[in-house]
């Protein structure tokens, strides 16, 4: 292991001496950062910009939600399938709010499809999140003293 704790109640991480408890966990969480992102959160980046509602469409419905996404306008032009009903669950953002999603269902695949892109986009980077800060804490732990864990 390349920590240890020094005699003067402070730690040594990766060459930095003399960090205390919380200087040792941000650069654990860097170092778990760097161990996590990889190829697949440039697409999970990639997914939420494509998938984001930054084309402006003219004659929408003042109640619908504003614009369009990249996304979107590819998947359904190229996989323009139509359900006799609708069946497919989406979440769209709510008009005239900062903040929320409202669940709207279509019968279109393209649709769904394009609206599922930006889902799997906040889904990768949820699960980075999650993942990054169970490996922080518990690599924390096995190097601190007692009295300096997390939980």
């Amino acid at each position: 292991m390349d920590t240890v704790e020094e005699l003067n109640g402070t730690y040594f991480y990766d060459g930095i001496s003399n960090l205390s408890p919380q200087e040792l966990l941000f650069w654990v969480m860097i170092d778990e950062a760097h161990k996590q992102l990889g190829i697949k959160d440039i697409v999970g980046l990639a997914s939420i910009i494509l998938g984001n509602n930054i084309i402006e469409i003219p004659g929408k419905p003042i109640t619908a939600t504003r614009g369009t996404s990249p996304a979107s306008l590819f998947f359904r032009k190229h996989l323009s399938y139509k359900f006799r009903t609708r069946i497919l669950p989406t979440l769209t953002k709510k008009s005239f709010t900062l903040r929320g999603i409202k669940i709207f269902w279509v019968n279109n695949l393209g649709a769904f499809v394009g609206r599922a892109v930006p889902v799997l986009g906040w889904s990768i980077m949820a699960a980075d999140v999650a993942i990054i800060s169970f490996n922080t804490v518990n690599r924390f732990n096995t190097i601190v003293s007692s009295e300096d864990k997390i939980w």
